[in-house]
Formats: C-alpha cells, structure tokens, sequence
C-alpha cells in the first residue's frame, strides 16, 4: 500500500502543478484562442455540409471508401479545429516563443487522435463495440499525451490480491475484459466471414457447410481467449482449482448444455438431419431453417419458429420427410353408403386424385375397399407427392375436395347422419286392445 500511496500523492502533486500553471497569463490566452479556434471551426463545417452532397458525391465509390470519407465528413468540424489550431501554434511560437504553446500542443494532438480513433473505428458494425474501442483507444491516448498513462496503470497494478497463486489486480482485470470483448468480438466477426464464404461452397452439403461453419467459429473463440491469456500473463497453471471446479459444474449444471452441443455435432456429421428438410418432431411439422450448436430452428407451416434441443432429436423418434428421396405417400380414409357400387366408387375415386395438380402419376393414386362398415361402405385412397415442403394437410384438402365434386356429379351418396327411427307396439298393447273390443255379455263362438 506504500506504493499506492506515493503514487497518489506523485499524481496530487502533478495536478497542483497543472492548476499552477493554469493560472498564468499565457494559459488563458491559449484557452481563448482554442474557443475562438472551436467557434471558427463549427463555422467552416457548417457551410462545406451546406455546400457539398457526399451522398451524391460518394455514390458510385467502393464502399471502404464511401465509408471512410464519410467518416472524416462526419468529423469534419473536428479536422478543421485541428488545422486552425496548428496554425496558431505556429504562429504564437514565431511571435512570442516564451509562451510555450502547451495547451494548444495538447488539444491539438487530443484532437488529432480523436478523429483518427473515429475514422477507424467507423468501419464496425456493431456499435456497442465501436463505442466502446472509440472510448477506450481515446482515453488511452489522452492519458498518454498528458503524460498520467504510466503513473495510473502503476497506481491500478499497485492494488492487487494473490488467488491460488495469481496475483489478480484492477489493471489486469480492466486490461482482461477489454482484450477479451475486443478477441471475441473479432473471432466471432471472422467467423461469420468464413461462414459465408463455406455456405456460398455448392460442392459441399448443407450439414457439412453448418458444421465446418460451427467447427471453425469454437475454434476461433478458443484461439482468442488464449491469445488474451497469454498476453495479459496469466498462468493456466494456477487456475487448477477452478478447472477441476468447472469441470463438476459441467458434470452436473451444465450437462444439458453439453449433451446438445454434442448431439448437434452428431446431426451434423450423420446428415440425417440437414438445413431443408422437411421433419416431425412431436407436435411440430416444418421445415429445418437452422442448426446451431445447442438447437435447430423448425418454421411451422403457420410461421412460428419452434427451437428444438439437439438431444430431442437424437433421442426421440423424429420423422423426416425428406431424408432419402422427396416421394412421400399420404392416405385419405373415406366412405359412402352402402348401396354404392365398390367398383364403380374405386374408379371415380382415382380419377378425382389424379385430377389434383400436385398427386403424381408415377406411382399412380389407388384405391382400396377395406371394410363393409355397419352404415357404409369403407375405401381408403392412396397417392403420391414429391414436395411435402409445401404441406401435408393442404394437398389432403384438395383430395377430398376432388373427392366431392366427383361424388356429386357421378350421383355417388355420401353416409347420411340422419338415422330412421321405427316404433314397433309391444304385444301386450295389442291384446289389450283385442279384449276391450268384446262386448260384455257376449260370448265368442
């Protein structure tokens, strides 16, 4: 805490310095001078984006470039500050040298760095990563520029505990997670570059250019952690105690977690199940859009996306209408009543499936008489399809529409729900009525 304790008192006395000087003559004109300068330079800005359409001007440019100078337009109230400010350096060290010319040096190579931070920093997409590099690479280079980078990072790394031997301070855990979002984030960029580039790959199959595209992504994200490992100076040696840790969470927390990552891998390499298919797992029907190394992504005929676990589909029975061969047979059950011709019903029956667009010819649809039903007649038609990606139920629909239009038009009856009903005398009602039909005092012969 000795350490700590200069270093802070080094950075007090630094700072008294710094309010020393800032009181004297030659500062506030330097500060007045960087207003005036600022006040000139939002004046400049305004009227060259006033003037000149870069949308227009950049339109026809390579994107790297629309991207670049549109990032210098965007600072260009901050470039023009920078001009006019090294001019007055200039011009205040040729006509009084006894001014130094410190505060302007400073907000100018400040501001120079700003702009060249942002200018890089522009060409990432993803802006919590763009904020975050621009903030950090800036207040790095100030701290440097003013000269407290050294005196700071001391003053950080002189507070520090010992885990199982690792000497664990804020700087190496600031300079950790700053490499560590930065490596992730540049291992993950790079992976969805080399995804791209194996899904545009027509010679490979689906399930290898997911898999080759998963394989390539875990390798990159491992490489980048122990590319920070390494340069921030951790020893992996004394993390045992947390691995052996990690290692019985796995066992126990996270084996879910590990049973999908492993199940996906197997998917991937058996190629039963590929981006395309067609599949029934449970209550859902739909067709693969993705697979990832935890799930797959299953769009419902109706649009909802269903996440499925990679170990249900290993586990559970899981119908693919599209594994081998896209040919699928489907069976529509129907009846009509019993004194219909059987014969005559199987003809029309296929003729009214053939009719539909989407029931192939080869096999031909067929129909059979299964059951003589206590009210019906019972059939049951077969046909043939070659795309069930565009649905199951709908074709059926079509089917037995066709069914009905025939039916109709060939005077063949459906089973009517309406049932006759018959109410028959008991015959000791009947008898009854015989008897009070003798007169009394008469006597049958």
């Amino acid at each position: 805490m000795s350490d700590f304790a200069q270093i802070i008192g080094g950075l007090g006395d630094a700072a008294r310095a710094i309010g020393a000087e800032v009181v004297s003559t030659w500062v506030l004109i330097q500060l007045a001078l960087l207003l005036l300068a600022a006040a000139a330079a939002a004046v400049i800005a305004a009227y060259i984006r006033r003037r000149a359409d870069l949308v227009a001007l950049t339109m026809r440019w390579p994107s790297f470039l629309r991207l670049l100078l549109r990032a210098s337009a965007a600072n260009i109230g901050m470039i023009a500050f920078i001009g006019i400010v090294a001019l007055m350096l200039v011009a205040l060290l040729a006509l009084t040298p006894e001014a130094g010319g410190y505060v302007l040096g400073v907000a100018e190579k400040l501001a120079t760095a700003w702009v060249v931070i942002h200018v890089i920093a522009v060409l990432i997409r993803d802006r919590f990563i763009f904020r975050l590099l621009a903030v950090s690479a800036w207040t790095i280079a100030a701290l440097s520029i003013l000269g407290l980078l050294g005196p700071i990072a001391d003053a950080l790394d002189s507070v520090a505990v010992s885990i199982a031997g690792l000497r664990i301070s804020p700087l190496l855990a600031l300079k950790t997670v700053v490499l560590l979002i930065f490596a992730i984030w540049a291992a993950s960029a790079l992976g969805n570059f080399l995804e791209r580039r194996v899904h545009g790959a027509s010679d490979l199959t689906p399930s290898f250019q997911v898999l080759i595209g998963k394989l390539a992504r875990l390798t990159l994200m491992t490489i980048a952690i122990l590319i920070v490992v390494k340069s921030t100076g951790i020893d992996l040696s004394a993390l045992a105690i947390f691995t052996g840790a990690l290692g019985v969470g796995v066992g126990f927390g996270l084996q879910k977690i590990v049973s999908n990552f492993v199940s996906g891998i197997i998917l991937l390499v058996d190629k039963s199940i590929k981006p395309g298919d067609v599949i029934t797992v449970g209550e859902s029907y739909g067709w693969v859009n993705a697979m990832n190394t935890r799930c797959i992504a299953v769009i419902t005929r109706d649009g909802r996306e269903v996440l499925i676990p990679n170990e249900d589909l290993v586990t559970q029975r899981v119908i693919n209408w599209s594994y081998t061969k896209e040919e699928v047979r489907l069976d529509v059950p129907f009846a009509v009543d019993v004194t219909s011709d059987p014969h005559r019903v199987r003809r029309v029956a296929v003729d009214a499936a053939a009719s539909v667009a989407r029931v192939l010819t080869q096999p031909p649809p067929v129909c059979h008489f299964v059951a003589f039903g206590a009210k019906s007649l019972d059939f049951m038609l077969r046909f043939w399809i070659d795309d069930p990606i565009a649905g199951i139920t709908n074709v059926r629909g079509f089917v037995l529409l066709a069914l009905w239009d025939a039916f109709k038009r060939e005077g063949i009856e459906i089973p009517s729900p309406i049932q006759d009903v018959r109410l028959a005398e008991p015959a000791c009602t009947a008898a009854g009525r015989e008897d009070q039909s003798i007169v009394p005092g008469d006597h049958p012969a």
